[in-house]
Parts: C-alpha cells; structure tokens; sequence
C-alpha cells in the first residue's frame, strides 16, 4: 500500500518561510514522481511542483519560481520530498497536497503529469496560511 505523508503547514507573517515535507513508502521501485499542489476553497487545485527521479526532472509553477525549491530523497524504499518556500505571500495561502506515481518522467512529461493532477496517489493536506 502506498501512503503519503505531508507535513510543515503553518501560520507564517508576509516574506516568511516554510518547508514543507512528504515522505513516500510502499513504493516498489526506484522510479517516483512527486508533486505538490495547493488549493483554496471555491478554487480549483493549482500544480505548484514536481520532481521526478528520471534526470532530476523539476517544474515550478510561474507563481512560485524563484521563490520555492523542490527536493527529494530516496532511501531504502521511502521517497521524501522537501518544497522550501520563502518569500511567501498571502496568496500562498491554501491546503497543500502531495502526490505521487511509480514513475519518471521526462521534464516535458512532468509538465503534463503536474497540469492533468494524473497522480496515482494523494496525501492528505498540510494549511499554509500567510497573514500580511
């Protein structure tokens, strides 16, 4: 069973920081893509980032680039990704998910992956709040 497990939310002022972690188990291979998405009630769920193991594959979001870096480990069969956000901003603020397949991807189909939300596997949300 794959289970994904977000952590890291918080209550942080305008130009903050938080990281944001997730850690994978239950995969059986060493192929993984994970990615975060956000999502603020009445709104659709936006794509933030994604990472997959096939040639470090990353994607950013406009939004986000220049202010929230993705990174990832793999160690004995548990897959963990960090999303350091800094910079943050009150639109930042929403319901943070990660979520996972048992694949790599290029850095154009990792795009894809991210805008179709195609994921096999969902965490549960982590609330990222900034106050101004």
């Amino acid at each position: 069973e794959v289970q994904l497990q977000a952590s890291g939310g918080g209550l942080v002022q305008t130009g903050g920081s938080l990281r944001l972690s997730c850690v994978v188990s239950g995969f059986l291979f060493d192929d993984y893509t994970i990615g975060w998405y956000r999502q603020v009630p009445g709104k659709e769920r936006e794509g933030v980032s994604a990472i997959s193991s096939r040639d470090g594959s990353i994607y950013y979001a406009d939004v986000v680039k220049g202010r929230f870096t993705i990174t990832s480990t793999s160690d004995n069969g548990k897959k963990a990704v960090y999303l350091q956000m800094v910079n943050l901003k009150p639109e930042d603020s929403a319901v943070y998910y990660c979520a996972a397949s048992e694949v790599q991807l290029s850095a154009w189909l990792l795009k894809q992956w991210v805008s179709s939300g195609a994921a096999r596997n969902w965490g549960q949300g982590t609330l990222v709040t900034v106050s101004s």
